[in-house]
């Protein structure tokens, strides 16, 4: 495939995922807005580059005109959350979205993969509006807490470094501090409610601060 026909085949993943980070956040901004423990910490996105898509491809066998059909997560969002409550929430969120359709669930803190990692995937199909009409594709999300997503993103990276054979004592490991993160995710679970209305109370105080600080602007102001 050439590159120019490379930047079009990404073109409608790139549109998908744009769409879906502004709705995910909006979905956070109106828990704000109400005043409420907003699920979603943040979210981020991105579309797996060639040289990703044609080495997933040529290790899965998977043909190069059965990308879009076969491969579902070349556009992939994260969203991360501070409790594993919040997780379970998100997900019930997406499944009353009108927007989109789930294709798939994958629970893997229920059932965590031998290697320690835990994730909640949710694999949609997303309809992106192009001008030859509309194009249906699919979407892995990503739900997962901040602790979570941190091992994830190590083991990810040693990954990369060892080639997916890891040294028996990085192994043993990756294991232990997988289990650590979970329960570190599991004692905040049990505290969640004083975690969460001394964050409101942490912000109702910063406001208080923001609007004093305001007023005493405005007096300076006035009195120049």
């Amino acid at each position: 495939m050439e590159e120019r026909n490379w930047q079009l085949f990404l073109a409608p993943y790139e549109q998908a995922v744009s769409e879906l980070k502004v709705k995910l956040r909006n979905i956070r901004t109106q828990y704000k807005e109400n005043n409420l423990h907003t699920p979603i910490e943040f979210v981020t996105g991105r579309v797996k580059p060639k040289d990703s898509i044609l080495t997933k491809a040529t290790l899965r066998g998977i043909e190069l005109d059965r990308l879009e059909e076969e491969m579902q997560d070349i556009a992939g969002l994260r969203v991360m959350c501070q409790f594993v409550e919040d997780i379970y929430e998100v997900v019930a969120l997406l499944r009353k979205r009108t927007d989109f359709k789930i294709i798939q669930e994958r629970d893997y803190i229920t059932n965590k993969k031998a290697s320690g990692y835990r994730s909640y995937h949710v694999v949609i199909e997303y309809p992106v509006q192009l001008i030859m009409g509309e194009k249906n594709i699919y979407v892995e999300i990503q739900i997962r807490t901040l602790a979570m997503n941190f091992w994830a993103t190590i083991e990810h990276s040693l990954n990369y470094k060892y080639d997916g054979e890891f040294p028996e004592e990085i192994n043993k490991r990756l294991e232990l501090t997988a289990e650590a993160a979970y329960l570190l995710d599991e004692e905040m679970s049990k505290i969640r409610d004083e975690i969460q209305e001394a964050q409101h109370l942490f912000s109702y105080r910063d406001l208080e601060h923001l609007e004093r600080y305001v007023n005493e602007k405005r007096a300076d102001n006035d009195e120049n």
